[in-house]
């Protein structure tokens, strides 16, 4: 009898365990939404970095790695990021958000519209508390590898950078 009284309350544990991690989970998505949709609405940041085809803000201690054709590599202390972007596709696109949620399948997906833009938030759940962060408007998106605590702050830089982005015209042949 104690045996089963040990592994019913082991159970009740475990479920109780679970569905409190779940619900850590639930809430920084939540909290990322809300970050992500205040810059989302806001107006953009003021441009100071500006590549051949594209120019962007770049918050206090981001850096650029690489450049190359339709990406560009940033870094902010051991964390990096991918900028994509493609010319051909307006900020009212849905290229880039179709084409990604086509290569794999996303925990948690919102977007957003003002005016003739459209924005995205996609959320892969990694394990162990990681997630991997794409956010987009257009034409355009950012992705990282981002622990649960830190998700919502970096989707909230994130967000400033892909609402200031700028993209010079595709130049035709």
């Amino acid at each position: 009898m104690t045996r089963l009284l040990k592994g019913a309350l082991l159970f009740i544990v475990a479920v109780l365990l679970l569905s409190a991690c779940s619900a850590n989970e639930k809430d920084a998505y939540k909290a990322t939404e809300q970050k992500v949709s205040g810059v989302f609405n806001s107006a953009p940041k003021k441009v100071n970095n500006k590549n051949e085809a594209v120019h962007f803000y770049l918050p206090f201690g981001f850096e650029i790695k690489d450049k190359t054709q339709n990406n560009v590599l940033l870094k902010n202390g051991s964390k990096t990021y991918i900028l994509f972007y493609n010319q051909h596709e307006g900020t009212n696109s849905k290229v880039v958000y179709n084409a990604t949620l086509d290569a794999k399948k996303y925990d948690y997906k919102k977007t957003y519209k003002k005016g003739d833009k459209f924005g995205f938030l996609l959320i892969h759940d990694l394990g162990e508390d990681k997630q991997e962060l794409t956010i987009g408007i257009g034409g355009v998106k950012l992705t990282t590898e981002t622990k649960t605590k830190s998700m919502k702050n970096d989707a909230e830089y994130m967000m400033q950078i892909i609402n200031s982005v700028k993209m010079e015209k595709a130049k035709t042949k």
